[in-house]
């Protein structure tokens, strides 16, 4: 799935993707301060457990690391280090599934192995791709975004707790929405096409 990336930020990926090949530790540092959420997630998903995601976390980067002269500088990091952190996180579940089995029909039937499949690299991709555009909203449009999608408040109880006008929720979440559309439009060309 390819979208537009400004070229800012290419340049700025080729250039720490051509440090952290040549194993300057500001680079891996970097590496683990942009994408360490990413890969944390991605791992928390397949795995539903926090200090065992952060353990795969800390295996990802190094094993990044090691491989690091595998990376295309040119390509974006993310889905490298999503699909390393998918396939960390399910060795670890395998190895900790080891153990005697029973008939599925014994299995609880609200257990969510049964009915989800760990997320692709192109549904990763897109919830990265939707996190980094809310993030870089305005701080203000940021966090009606927030209360509204992610809580689920209306405007009226938005304005209430950020002691502002409903209007003036009202022209953040427009702005915030248009400005998202715009950023996110490579979405809507993939569904589309």
């Amino acid at each position: 799935m390819e979208q537009f990336r400004p070229p800012h930020e290419v340049q700025r990926d080729t250039e720490l993707a051509l440090a952290f090949r040549d194993g300057d530790e500001d680079a891996v540092r970097t590496m683990y301060e942009r994408f360490g959420g990413l890969v944390f997630t991605v791992a928390h998903r397949i795995l539903g457990d926090g200090q065992r995601a952060e353990d795969v976390t800390q295996h990802v980067f190094l094993q990044a690391w090691r491989h690091a002269d595998h990376f295309d500088a040119g390509r974006d990091f993310a889905p490298w280090l999503a699909t390393i952190a998918r396939r960390a996180a399910i060795d670890a579940l395998r190895k900790e599934q080891r153990r005697p089995t029973e008939a599925i029909d014994h299995a609880d039937p609200s257990d969510s192995a049964l009915v989800t499949l760990p997320p692709s690299a192109e549904q990763i991709e897109t919830v990265w791709s939707v996190r980094t555009a809310i993030d870089s909203l305005d701080p203000n449009e940021r966090e009606v975004i927030r209360l509204q999608h992610l809580q689920g408040h209306t405007h009226s109880e938005i304005a209430e707790q950020l002691g502002v006008a409903v209007g003036t929720v009202k022209s953040r979440s427009h702005r915030a929405h248009r400005r998202l559309a715009t950023r996110l439009g490579h979405l809507r060309q993939d569904v589309d096409q």
